[in-house]
């Protein structure tokens, strides 16, 4: 939020400078996140990041034109004569549309020869010195200057035209000189959501008074009916109040400058008078209005005083908006509405068919308060933010309903002429409530860590409007002011004393307790080890989104009637999903129930630009609870079962070359079945999980043949292997292999071995030996390994298969499997002799038990 510091003056004195009062604000909480010096020069050497020229004070006045005269040579050029009450007057040549020959006494901002100024005839901020020349033969040494040229604004089509009580003589810099904070507003600090609410803080911060406007009534209260408009609400939850004054025969016009000025300053453009001051009491008063064409709302009355209902939409009731779209609501919405239909979205926009236009005569002026979260919900759903749905949005007090509009309904009388009614209509159905809180010293101590006399809390809430009901020597019995609804016990009011404090005078103290025993988080660092094994083996984690939508997942079946439902179906279960109760779009309605979809939309992604993919990912999928199913999760009992589950998983993806191509040799054949196959086994060996197995299956997202479940003792954990043409075309995946797996995790890490055995390394040499035997095809080569690693023992250091051949001069129905057998002792030289006989054990084992004959040659 931006907010000028000439503004804030007009509630508090300002006695610190600047750059020390933003540091003091940002401690309190409103953090300054920069600050833009306007026509004044900055305090610091570099400048500030948006900070405009400083104006020369001996050369840059507040003047009055003396004459306008036309110019001999030039049709659309006129000579000007200025007064700046320094000499005689100054002549020179302008040709500012806005000034008219024979015009004289305006006030106007005048630079002399030597200014330093921007280019008005150049794109962007270009400074240049003002020089003496001549102009189509008259001679011209200084200028008349428009916003553009002072940095005030972009505008350059006319001259700036200052009020008419501008002091002509004084430096502009010291008159319309200037600097804005720009405020980061947190939701805690709603309540200093305008000038006035900053001005507050600030009061507090240095003892100062706030001066309030006068008449300024926050207890007045009117009638739902009055003779100009009736009101009724639906729900007094929805709409605690709604207020309303009549201001007739307004005239619509530009507002006066210095409102101008505030406004842009602020960030907001002026657009006239009377919608103007509606914006300027928002920013400045913290309370959002709306202004109401009162004809075309006693017309759709058919000449009656109108009747204003606040309720819920219709659903799917329609309304024109004032941006001129044509919006469709929903039954959570609030709607203003009259006879005929919608006239506005409570707190966020008007509609179209009762705005103000330049032939608008009388104003009915709107002062409402609405609910914070419905006007969130709706603005999202919209997409209308606005500053008057952000202010809504965080809540204000209904106490503060009536004197923002009274004072706004003041402004258009003088700055548009209008007549105020003097009835107040006001529909208050559900009534402000200001809490009373207890705070003791012991909690102040015992909270912020800092010890404060009774005396000098009492002096802090005070300074913040807290009255005090009663006050002991250890105790406080404290009101906060009406229009702190964000007040509500004493842990707020503890931060409020802490805020005026100063954060940065809480000492650093060291425990008083000893530190509680330091416990590992056994599923974390398991995670992690997961993690480190997988990074090890060359895969990048990445992260998705836990949002998705049915059909995205449901993109992994290659034909929609695939069977579901089996335990081979994992990862693709057959429960309804948990629904997004507010999505922002369709494509994110769902939580997700596989890792898979979306990680298979980041391959498809970088695939675009690269050969090759390398990924995994471990996060959560959430799945629909069913009768009896828990989790690992301590849940309340009434929270129990409505909870998803949301077991743990990990997904991984490999396609393209083994390894990329460089200046050296490397493998850049495709990666298959093998690969995938080969770094699970990576992850089991580096976890230590014992009883892992691999069985061939068939499911419906991956390729026949090429597909085997991970099982762990009886369950199936997991699957993997390449994925089916079908659904890798659903992806516009290349046309290669696709290998891909989805694990559960919280199922393998169960199994992993917390103590396991860590042989030595042995200082003795190795002797190693190749044995090929030939086996039935339906012998699993996992089998053969086991065996052998059963018959070989402690001196068995490796098996390794390294080849599977089939084929002539192979028996039908046969295949060779080919081991790499790495014979070692630990404590003496292995002989040529120990390692033969070993290798025939394992010869004759696998005889016995799957029926292997030792291939020769």
């Amino acid at each position: 939020m931006k907010v000028p510091v000439s503004w804030l003056q007009d509630f508090v004195d300002i006695t610190l400078p600047i750059s020390e009062l933003a540091e003091k604000l940002t401690f309190s909480g409103l953090e300054v996140e920069d600050l833009e010096y306007i026509g004044i020069a900055s305090p610091f050497q570099e400048g500030i990041k948006g900070t405009s020229l400083a104006w020369d004070r001996d050369k840059i006045f507040v003047a009055q034109l003396v004459e306008t005269l036309p110019h001999p040579n030039a049709d659309r050029l006129k000579i000007v004569r200025v007064e700046y009450g320094r000499g005689e007057p100054v002549q020179m040549v302008t040709g500012a549309p806005n000034i008219q020959i024979g015009d004289a006494g305006q006030k106007v901002v005048l630079a002399l020869e030597g200014s330093r100024l921007y280019d008005g005839h150049k794109e962007g901020r270009e400074i240049m010195t003002l020089k003496k020349s001549k102009i189509r033969g008259v001679e011209s040494s200084s200028m008349v200057c428009s916003e553009k040229e002072l940095g005030i604004s972009e505008e350059h089509e006319g001259i700036i035209i200052l009020p008419a009580d501008a002091p002509v003589g004084t430096p502009l810099a010291d008159y319309l000189g200037d600097v804005v904070l720009d405020i980061k507003i947190n939701p805690n600090f709603a309540r200093a959501q305008s000038v006035l609410g900053v001005a507050r803080q600030i009061a507090a911060l240095t003892g100062q008074a706030v001066r309030l406007p006068q008449h300024w009534n926050t207890q007045e209260v009117g009638a739902p009916k009055t003779d100009f408009v009736s009101i009724e609400i639906a729900d007094p939850k929805l709409c605690p109040r709604f207020s309303a004054l009549l201001i007739r025969n307004v005239e619509i016009k530009s507002s006066p400058y210095w409102m101008q000025v505030r406004l842009l300053r602020a960030g907001m453009r002026p657009i006239n008078n009377v919608v103007d001051i509606t914006n300027y009491v928002m920013l400045g008063y913290g309370k959002p209005l709306h202004a109401f064409d009162y004809d075309a709302l006693v017309a759709r009355a058919n000449g009656n005083a109108p009747t204003i209902h606040v309720r819920p939409a219709r659903e799917g009731e329609t309304m024109q908006t004032l941006d001129g779209q044509m919006r469709a609501f929903s039954a959570h919405d609030i709607l203003v509405t009259d006879a005929q239909g919608p006239v506005g979205i409570g707190g966020i926009m008007g509609g179209s068919e009762t705005e103000v236009s330049d032939n608008t005569k009388n104003v009915l002026l709107e002062s409402a308060i609405f609910d914070f979260i419905s006007i969130r919900r709706t603005t999202q759903e919209q997409k209308l933010p606005s500053e008057a749905a952000t202010r809504f949005g965080r809540g204000i007090p209904s106490s503060q309903n009536v004197a923002p509009a009274r004072l706004a309904a003041d402004l258009m009388r003088q700055l548009a002429n209008g007549s105020v009614h003097p009835a107040l209509a006001d529909n208050y159905p559900l009534p402000q409530m200001v809490p009373t809180i207890h705070v003791t010293t012991h909690e102040v101590k015992r909270i912020l860590g800092i010890e404060l006399a009774p005396t000098e809390i009492e002096r802090i809430l005070q300074s913040l409007d807290f009255e005090i009901n009663e006050a002991s020597a250890d105790a406080l019995r404290v009101t906060p002011p009406d229009y702190r609804t964000d007040v509500d016990g004493a842990d707020d009011v503890l931060e409020e004393i802490i805020s005026i404090h100063g954060y940065d005078k809480i000492p650093s103290t060291l425990i008083a307790d000893a530190l509680p025993p330091l416990k590992g988080n056994d599923a974390l660092e398991q995670e992690e080890a997961a993690r480190d094994v997988l990074v090890d083996a060359g895969l990048q984690e990445i992260v998705t989104l836990s949002f998705t939508y049915p059909a995205h997942e449901a993109s992994l079946r290659p034909t929609s009637n695939s069977e579901t439902g089996s335990p081979q179906d994992f990862p693709l279960p057959a429960r309804p999903y948990v629904e997004i109760a507010n999505p922002i779009s369709p494509e994110r309605s769902v939580l997700r129930q596989t890792l898979l979809p979306n990680m298979l939309d980041i391959a498809a992604s970088n695939l675009r630009y690269a050969n090759r993919a390398a990924f995994f990912e471990i996060g959560n999928v959430f799945l629909t609870r069913r009768a009896g199913e828990n989790d690992s999760r301590e849940l309340p009992e009434d929270q129990a079962f409505s909870l998803p589950l949301e077991p743990r998983r990990l997904a991984i993806i490999l396609t393209g070359p083994r390894a990329r191509a460089t200046w050296q040799p490397a493998d850049t054949t495709p990666m298959d079945f093998f690969d995938l196959k080969g770094i699970v086994e990576d992850m089991l060996a580096g976890l230590h999980v014992r009883d892992a197995d691999f069985t061939p299956i068939a499911h419906p997202m991956l390729f026949p043949g090429r597909a085997a479940a991970l099982c762990i003792g009886d369950s199936t954990v997991g699957v993997f292997g390449e994925l089916h043409p079908l659904v890798r075309a659903n992806w516009a995946l290349p046309e290669h292999a696709v290998l891909v797996g989805e694990f559960d995790l919280d199922a393998i890490l169960a199994r992993t071995d917390a103590r396991f055995i860590v042989k030595p390394i042995s200082r003795y040499p190795v002797i190693v030996q190749d044995i090929a035997v030939l086996v039935d095809e339906q012998v699993e080569a996992a089998r053969v390994q086991a065996l052998i690693v059963q018959t070989g023992g402690a001196l068995l250091n490796s098996v390794k298969l390294f080849d599977v051949y089939r084929g002539a001069p192979l028996p039908s129905g046969k295949k060779s499997l080919a081991y790499t057998l790495t014979f070692q002792a630990l404590d003496h030289v292995l002989s040529d002799v120990e390692a033969g006989k070993l290798r025939e054990k394992i010869v004759r084992r696998l005889e016995r038990e799957v029926g292997a004959e030792l291939r020769s040659g």
